[in-house]
């Protein structure tokens, strides 16, 4: 086996472990590989390994990449976990298959328009700014039913909530507070959990994990 498949089986196996101490299938855990900033050649190793599922933070990044790969592998699934600007809504339509940072008024209009000029709508998820800190995305948990009610009214359709818990410290209870959080809105998909925490995450019910490092090595 190559070194890429050897970390991919790895993490699947200890998602499947994390998922069987919380009484899950492992099977309801989607794998998103983290491949923002690594070329190609990265990452084609992994996709031969079985990976499909393939996290990006930027529209332009990921449109010079991900075509070429796209054609080679067709049944590759992209998602947009960065920051998405309401001017790049319309591009990332046409390129995602899954945004999870949906934060704000004015993205859930960019992304309604864009989607009813294309036909099509990508999975969303609602990034939540769950550790309420001033330099990260996500709309307020306070913000949250009001944001929900207004991608509502637009016509776009919410499958999940999003979050990146505050960095060294415990990540649990915000992945906890996430899942309720979810669970209150009745939406069925949570995405949480990175590279250091991923296993938490499961425990605590998250249906997308965005794992990068593990799975691409250290540079």
């Amino acid at each position: 086996m190559s070194d890429a498949a050897n970390r991919l089986a790895e993490v699947r196996a200890n998602i499947a472990a994390a998922a069987k101490r919380a009484q899950r299938k492992s099977a309801d855990i989607e794998l998103i590989a983290v491949s923002k900033t690594h070329e190609a050649a990265a990452i084609r190793p992994l996709i031969a390994a079985g990976q499909r599922h393939f996290g990006e933070n930027r529209v332009q990044e990921a449109a010079a990449k991900w075509p070429a790969l796209r054609a080679e592998t067709p049944d590759v699934v992209l998602h947009l976990i960065g920051r998405l600007q309401s001017n790049k809504a319309e591009e990332a339509v046409a390129l995602f298959d899954a945004v999870h940072s949906v934060d704000r008024s004015s993205l859930v209009q960019a992304l309604a328009k864009a989607c009813a000029k294309a036909g099509k709508q990508p999975q969303l998820f609602v990034q939540v700014n769950i550790g309420d800190e001033d330099q990260k995305g996500g709309c307020a948990v306070a913000d949250l039913p009001a944001l929900l009610a207004e991608a509502a009214a637009a016509g776009l359709k919410i499958d999940g909530l999003m979050a990146i818990p505050p960095a060294d410290v415990e990540p649990a209870p915000y992945f906890a507070l996430l899942d309720e959080l979810a669970e209150r809105r009745g939406l069925p998909l949570r995405s949480m959990g990175m590279s250091g925490d991923y296993e938490t995450a499961v425990m605590l019910g998250a249906t997308h994990v965005r794992v990068g490092t593990v799975l691409f090595g250290t540079r």
